[in-house]
């Protein structure tokens, strides 16, 4: 069970944002991940519970942020309800798309999962919902995923594969590299792993 801590960034002037306790496992229905957030200031800024199924899809997603929070799950492509700080109005959203994603690493690992990818196939569309930082709006954007490199480093637990994937964002062209070894995120645009006490689980 790889437990450790990611530090988040603004990717264009690389200021923290917040950092993020995370543990996550495979399990008998698929694959979850936990954490909590804490600012900058040391104040908690929110958690994320996701759970996958076998086949990568969300089983269960929940999200709190700036007492907003998301709870949703793939039905009739992903389905969620939001809920703002009072609880009074809950908003309840659906959009053909294939899962979820937003400015936690665990988005990353969960959109690569589903896609299972090899290093020998063309680039995959995939459609997602965001729920942007900091009150969970839900946006659907549409992304281009790419295997580009698999390759296996020598450790001392034994060979680590990290796999190299190119992302593009279809609506404005914009192209970034991710860097995933297991159910871990080594490298992302504002995503720096800053410790980690287990290896990345690895997947079937």
């Amino acid at each position: 069970m790889p437990r450790g801590r990611y530090s988040l960034h603004d990717p264009h002037d690389h200021t923290l944002l917040a950092e993020e306790h995370f543990h996550c496992a495979p399990g008998p229905s698929g694959w979850r991940y936990v954490s909590q957030l804490t600012a900058p200031s040391g104040d908690h800024a929110g958690s994320v519970d996701l759970a996958l199924d076998d086949l990568g899809r969300p089983l269960r997603l929940e999200l709190h942020a700036a007492s907003w929070q998301v709870r949703g799950a793939a039905l009739d492509g992903v389905t969620w309800v939001r809920t703002d700080p009072t609880g009074t109005q809950a908003t309840e959203g659906n959009v053909r798309a294939h899962a979820f994603t937003g400015t936690s690493p665990a988005f990353l690992i969960a959109t690569a999962r589903l896609l299972r990818l090899t290093p020998s196939e063309s680039a995959t569309r995939v459609r997602l919902v965001a729920f942007t930082d900091p009150v969970l709006a839900p946006r659907t954007v549409d992304q281009s995923w790419a295997l580009i490199a698999r390759e296996a480093h020598a450790t001392d637990n034994g060979p680590l594969t990290v796999d190299e994937y190119q992302v593009t964002a279809l609506d404005t062209g914009e192209q970034h590299t991710v860097h995933l070894s297991g159910d871990v995120v080594l490298a992302a645009p504002g995503v720096e792993l800053e410790h980690l006490e287990s290896p990345p689980s690895t997947f079937d």
